[in-house]
Formats: structure tokens, C-alpha cells, sequence
């Protein structure tokens, strides 16, 4: 993802339609504060877009340090879910950072109502850990969440990357 992709998840992000009924109805964030967390990105967060063949994006991946893990998290436009896409995009994302990274796991959080953010993550080798009771508080009321990983031993190998990439 590069700067000039900012006002499209600016628009992604502050639409309720998009973000989907499992994700929190936060405040409306400016272009202005997507630039700000995009200047201030560390070496072990990086943000993608998701594109089809035809280079249509429908939807955003990334991963980010949470004390001495990467966690990653995505999103897929409304009219482009259940089609693979994000099962495809989360492979490869697991890939890209146990080829380029010395982790031992990956993780993944997912509101335990959303059965196919779930299936994605089993899809993709990730096995659910446990729930994290009443974390989000997500249109009125909390709920809980989901915790899955991914370990290196369960990985073996590239499932959609055949080389290394090094940022």
C-alpha cells in the first residue's frame, strides 16, 4: 500500500457497509489521521491491497507487531466475500512473513460471531486458541472474540509463495 491509497481506505474505513456488522462502529477518522498512522508504521507493519487479476481492489491485509508476535488483520469488500479471496490473501501473507521473518507464529483476532472470518483463518492453517470474553463492545453490546495462530512447525511450507521477499 502506498500513500496515494489512503483516501480509498479512508472511504473503506469510515463505511459501516464495508467494515461489516462484526466490526465496532468507531468515530469517523480523517484523511488527515490515515496519514499520520501511515507515516508512523514500524518495520513489522505493513498494510496491502487486495486486487483481483483485472487490478479491481476489493479489500486490505496487514500485519503489525503485538508484543513479541505478528498479528495480522483484513477486510473484503461486501460484494467480493465467500469468494476465496481472502483465504488466498491471508496464505499469502502467512507465507510472506515466515519467509522473510524469523517468528515462530502468526496470529489472528476475529469477533466469535464471524463464522467466515473463521473459516478464512482454519482455511489458511490457523487453529482457534481460545476466547477472549467481551472484548469488543460492537453495536451496542460486547462480545467476544476469537484467538487463532498459526505456528512455523504447522506451516512447513509456502502454500501460494515459492521465494523469499525481504523488505
Amino acid at each position: 500500500m502506498e500513500k496515494e491509497d489512503l483516501p480509498l481506505l479512508v472511504e473503506w474505513f469510515n463505511n459501516p457497509q464495508i467494515t461489516g456488522e462484526f466490526e465496532p462502529l468507531d468515530p469517523q477518522r480523517s484523511k488527515k489521521e490515515f496519514e499520520d498512522r501511515y507515516e508512523k508504521l514500524g518495520p513489522d507493519e505493513k498494510f496491502f491491497l487486495i486486487e483481483k487479476k483485472d487490478a479491481n481492489r476489493i479489500g486490505s491485509i496487514g500485519h503489525y507487531h503485538t508484543g513479541s508476535m505478528l498479528e495480522i488483520g483484513y477486510s473484503i469488500l461486501p460484494d467480493e466475500r465467500g469468494k476465496g479471496y481472502c483465504t488466498e490473501a491471508v496464505k499469502i501473507m502467512v507465507d510472506y512473513l515466515f519467509l522473510s521473518r524469523p517468528i515462530v507464529r502468526v496470529q489472528a483476532h476475529t469477533n466469535a460471531r464471524n463464522m467466515a472470518s473463521q473459516r478464512v483463518l482454519e482455511k489458511s492453517g490457523f487453529k482457534k486458541e481460545g476466547t477472549l470474553r467481551k472484548e469488543y463492545f460492537v453495536r451496542g453490546e460486547w462480545v467476544d472474540s476469537c484467538v487463532y495462530g498459526i505456528l512455523r512447525e504447522e506451516w512447513r511450507e509456502p502454500k501460494i509463495l515459492t521465494k523469499v521477499y525481504r523488505d
